[in-house]
Order: C-alpha cells, then structure tokens, then sequence
C-alpha cells in the first residue's frame, strides 16, 4: 500500500532536510504565508502552538486528502518571544539578549491527516550560550547564517560553538523535532509504526 503524500507547509530548506533524515520526502512544499505577529500578551509556548496550527489548518485546505505538515520555533527569553532576525541590529539585539544565559525553544508541530483529523505535538528545548563578547556577535553577523532565524540564530552553524548546554530536542532547536514528527507521520501512515 502507498503511503498518502505529504504536504509540507513550511518554506523552510532545513525541515525538509530535517524530514529527508526520516527517509521521508514532502510531495510538496507549500509555505502558509500567514501573519505570524503575536497576539497582545500570548506567551511563546502557546504562541508557537497556533502558529504551527494555522500553517497546516491553511495549507490543508488547499490540498484535500493530503497529509499535511505545519511547524513553528519560537526562541523565547523568558516570556518574550523573539523575532525572527531579518536585519543585522534585530539579530545583535537578540543575540545580546541570549547571551551567558539559558532560553527555551519550543518547536510545535500539527498533523493534519487525509481525513482532516489535526494532531499537536510540541518540543521544548532549554539551550544555554557562554556569555557572547561584542566581537563574538560582530564576527557572527559578518556572515548570514542568522538571516531570518527565531533569535537571530542558527544552532546547526557556527552558533553551537556557543552552546555550553542544551537540554533536549537539537532537531527541535532547528524547527522540526524528529521524535515528535517520526510518530506523528507513523498516525498518518506516512511512516510504518514501529515497535521502538
């Protein structure tokens, strides 16, 4: 029997990478392209959890019958969800913010289903950075791996050089945790369920 076809609702280079290590291939890409501006006084974990949502709510209704796949990384410094660092000061702010100290980055994800069922799982990671000097950010900046990434930053590059801990899901930190994906396309039998 075939396996459904999965829509991914994200634009994002490395969650399809991310999901080409499940040995699975997106039969598409199909970015939401939705207003992803928090709402007065919602926290990040939240936050995350209806941005993930709305993505797979919108994509899948553009493709009936498909699986489809919705995720968002929310780098959060206490309360305060960070922006995703589209310019060098937004990224040096962030990076400032983070530095010598621990934040979490939760990384949902919803599975909306060829029947139209919609499931959540989400990965809370707690990453810890040494204290960052003004050169270490300036020398950082001169590149662009931080263009566009939740905290102006990205684990899987230079970045992790600064890691001293980290708690949790690495490929949750790069938006898309791979155990909590794994069993969600094993519902939508896109994956065989496993006796792991």
């Amino acid at each position: 029997m075939t396996p459904p076809s999965l829509i991914l609702a994200s634009a994002s280079p490395r969650r399809a990478e991310l999901l080409a290590r499940l040995h699975v291939m997106a039969a598409a890409i199909d970015p939401a392209d939705i207003d992803e501006s928090p709402l007065k006084g919602e926290q990040p974990l939240p936050y995350a959890r209806r941005i993930a949502a709305a993505k797979a709510a919108i994509v899948a209704a553009r493709h009936p019958g498909a699986v489809v796949l919705g995720a968002d990384t929310v780098v959060a410094a206490g309360r305060r969800i960070l922006p995703k660092a589209e310019d060098a000061a937004t990224a040096r702010t962030c990076l400032a913010l983070l530095s010598g100290r621990r934040h979490r980055v939760h990384s949902a994800i919803t599975l909306i289903d060829g029947a139209g069922v919609a499931r959540h799982r989400v990965s809370t990671s707690i990453v810890a950075f040494k204290p960052l000097t003004a050169s270490d950010i300036d020398a950082y900046l001169a590149g662009d791996e931080w263009h566009g990434k939740a905290g102006g930053y990205a684990i899987q590059g230079y970045a992790e050089s600064w890691v001293r801990m980290l708690s949790g899901s690495h490929s949750g930190v790069m938006g898309l945790p791979l155990f909590e994906t794994r069993a969600l396309l094993a519902t939508a039998g896109v994956l065989p369920v496993d006796h792991a």
